[in-house]
């Protein structure tokens, strides 16, 4: 009976020593290719992809990684932008004062549009003392900003929920959507570049912000200074399409200038 048990206890000893190995393993595979699938993990380390979604979660909060939809990025890569609650820890005080002049760009009786991004979660904070304002949103927090704003309507665009940014993905019901009229649409971005315009870190958020940023009459990006001159994986709107851009004071002046001349209007949110 004692052999019995020591044997399992050798295998299991095992068993603890292949997975913390495995898992030890995927982290640094994040760590050198910035991202990865779980269907790659799972080929990758002959497991299942039950198996994979399960290490990536206890990594994640280990925090070790940080979980997207269908894998993982290492933490600090752009990618890592996915994540709200990351994202929402970054430049506090520049995306409340680009919110609150988000908020007062927005008219009582307004059609509008709020992406998922921190930024326009901002925009939800200051935008409860409006009137007869309806807001179209693919993010569960600025639904959940929203609640409590009875003279503010809610409109949900439906799509597969993508935990790491609380949205719905695949713009389910646009169709609908296109009946609004919207006067504004407001978009945070990973980046801003001359060429390729507002562009996004995940391509399924990109393709909800393209057919929406096409919808509206004026397109809004709201883009802290961090934003200028980067470049994400997906464009969603060139620069002749954005009407205005709201910043803060630490924008680079030369961009600026030359988003100005490309007939952009750039606002500066005042630091009081």
């Amino acid at each position: 009976m004692k052999a019995i048990e020591a044997s399992q206890s050798s295998t299991d000893t095992q068993i603890d020593l292949y997975l913390a190995e495995r898992r030890r393993a995927i982290a640094e595979v994040v760590q050198a290719q910035g991202r990865v699938t779980v269907a790659e993990l799972s080929q990758r380390f002959g497991v299942s992809e039950v198996t994979i979604r399960a290490d990536l979660q206890t990594l994640a909060e280990q925090k070790l990684l940080v979980r997207t939809h269908g894998g993982a990025v290492a933490l600090g890569s752009d990618a890592g932008d996915l994540a709200l609650t990351l994202r929402r820890q970054r430049q506090v005080k520049e995306k409340s004062r680009i919110g609150r002049a988000g908020a007062d760009w927005i008219a009582n009786g307004d059609a509008v549009f709020l992406d998922s991004s921190s930024t326009s979660l901002a925009i939800a904070f200051h935008l409860k003392q409006h009137r007869y304002v309806t807001v179209v949103t693919n993010s569960l927090e600025v639904a959940h900003e929203l609640l409590d704003a009875p003279a503010v309507d809610l409109v949900m665009v439906g799509g597969m929920l993508q935990r790491e940014t609380a949205s719905l993905v695949g713009a389910y019901g646009l169709d609908e959507i296109r009946g609004f009229n919207l006067q504004k649409g407001f978009f945070g971005a990973h980046g801003l570049d001359l060429e390729a315009g507002l562009t996004d870190v995940s391509a399924e958020e990109a393709a909800v912000k393209r057919p929406l940023a096409a919808m509206c009459r004026q397109v809004v990006a709201v883009l802290d200074a961090t934003k200028w001159g980067r470049v994400g994986l997906a464009s969603f709107a060139d620069l002749e399409q954005i009407t205005v851009i709201i910043t803060d004071e630490g924008a680079p002046p030369d961009m600026v200038r030359q988003v100005r001349d490309a007939g952009v209007q750039v606002v500066i949110a005042e630091t009081t």
